[in-house]
Parts: structure tokens; C-alpha cells; sequence
């Protein structure tokens, strides 16, 4: 009977251990970082590719510089942003073009018209060379993926961007609006689509959504009182007006006058 006794004793001590052995086990281990390890890739030199992997992408690059180089108009001249002090020949096309092709959308959406286009000297990246045109170009000059908004803005706004305008002192892409600036560098004679500026009227004023949100210190824009995002592409402006023109001509007409 003693002996029997001692031996569940033992048992019940052996079935406790297995019992702690199997929790402890089967618990959740925890692993700590201790060390990273890593090696320098040096760059392909150009001409060394791995086989594959160029046999692999060289159609899809092709294709793409196929596209991005097909001829779509032709520029007699360089136009240039950095020639000009009040406006630029490059800046004066491309808010022309934001008003032409921008109301071909709002027209049709909105049955309203663009009055004015202003857009920023900075976001021009790229001159538009002498010579044939392509989509690339368009790339280069606008590379963003900046969209195309209109701003529904009261007369007080608009003669805002006059004043915007004389105070940066930069060439600032400018269409459908034409002023005077005075000895005293304020703007007088300010003009919309040919018709003295009416502070009480509403007025349409085509831009990027950079620069409509703010961008550029252009804090008049955030008291516009409508928007309307026409989900079109600065860049894409640009590539539709050169696949729609044959010579891409250079405004001349002066916009803005000093005293």
C-alpha cells in the first residue's frame, strides 16, 4: 500500500511537468531584431543589360517612344519664358489654349464660357523648340499632372490678380484680360474679354488646381465662389491643340502696359 501511495505520487508530479512542459512549448515566441545585413547592387552600365530583362521591356519602351515622338505641328520660332518682362510668347499660347480647349469642355457641361485664363510662370518647365512638335514636348513643358479648373470669381478677384500680377513682377501666363500699370504700380483700365471690368459680375477664370488651391500665393483664388474641375489635363490641353493645329503661331497682341 506504501509503495502504491509514493508511486501516484510520482505520477501525478510527472503528469504536472508534462502538462507545463506542452504549455510552455506551444506558447507564443517572441523574436527580436538583432541584426541587418545588406549589399551594395552597383548600377548597370548602359549597353550591359541582362538580356532578359531589356528582350523584356524594349517593346513597351518603343511603343512609348514612338508615341511620345510622332510629329504633331510644327513651331516656326523658339518660344521662350524667359524673354519678356509682363508676359512671354510661350505663357501668352499656353493660357490661350487653356481658354480654347478649356471651353470646349465648360461650354458644353456647364453652358457657361471662360472669361479669363491665369495660370503661373514658374509651372512652365520647358521652352517649345523651333522645329517639329511632339507629345514629348508637351511632356517636358508641363510634366505635372496638373488639371485643368474653373473659378467662378467676383469682379473685386479679378482685379486681385492685377494687383497679384505687378507685385510678383514675373511674366505670368495671362488671356483674356489686359490692364494698365501706373507710375505708382497699381493697375488701372482693367479689361475682360475687351469690356471694362465690372466688380459686381461673376466671372469664369480658367487655372490649374495647384494654383487654384492656394499655390504661388495666389490666395484670391480661395474666394472664388464655385469650382468646377473639368478632369483635363494641362498637358493633355497642350497635345489636343497640337494634334488640332498645323504651325503653331506666337502671340504678339500686348496685354499688359506700363504708364
Amino acid at each position: 500500500m506504501v509503495k502504491l501511495k509514493k508511486y501516484n505520487g510520482f505520477l501525478k508530479l510527472f503528469v504536472i511537468f508534462l502538462t507545463v512542459f506542452f504549455i510552455t512549448s506551444c506558447s507564443q515566441k517572441n523574436y527580436n531584431l538583432t541584426k541587418i545585413e545588406g549589399k551594395q547592387l552597383p548600377v548597370t552600365e548602359k549597353g550591359a543589360e541582362t538580356p532578359e530583362i531589356e528582350k523584356f521591356i524594349a517593346p513597351y519602351r518603343d511603343h512609348i517612344n514612338k508615341d511620345l515622338d510622332s510629329v504633331l505641328a510644327f513651331s516656326p520660332e523658339t518660344l521662350d519664358k524667359s524673354t519678356g518682362k509682363w508676359q512671354t510668347t510661350i505663357g501668352c499660347l499656353m493660357a490661350d489654349v487653356c481658354v480654347q480647349r478649356g471651353n470646349l469642355v465648360f461650354k458644353k457641361r456647364e453652358n457657361k464660357t471662360i472669361d479669363l485664363c491665369l495660370l503661373n510662370h514658374g509651372g512652365i518647365r520647358a521652352i517649345l523648340p523651333k522645329g517639329n512638335v511632339t507629345s514629348r514636348t508637351a511632356f517636358e513643358i508641363m510634366p505635372f499632372e496638373n488639371n485643368l479648373v474653373v473659378l467662378a470669381m467676383k469682379g473685386q478677384q479679378i482685379a486681385d490678380i492685377a494687383a497679384y500680377i505687378i507685385k510678383e513682377k514675373k511674366p505670368q501666363p495671362l488671356s483674356g484680360m489686359t490692364f494698365t500699370i501706373t507710375k505708382e504700380n497699381t493697375a488701372k483700365n482693367i479689361q475682360v474679354q475687351g469690356q471694362p471690368l465690372d466688380v459686381n459680375k461673376i466671372y469664369y477664370v480658367a487655372t490649374n488646381d495647384y494654383l487654384a488651391n492656394g499655390g504661388d500665393n495666389m490666395a484670391f483664388f480661395a474666394k472664388n465662389v464655385e469650382k468646377f474641375d473639368l478632369n483635363y489635363k494641362l498637358r493633355d490641353v497642350l497635345i489636343d491643340y497640337f494634334k488640332e493645329v498645323d504651325t503653331i503661331p506666337a502671340p504678339r497682341d500686348i496685354r499688359i502696359t506700363e504708364e
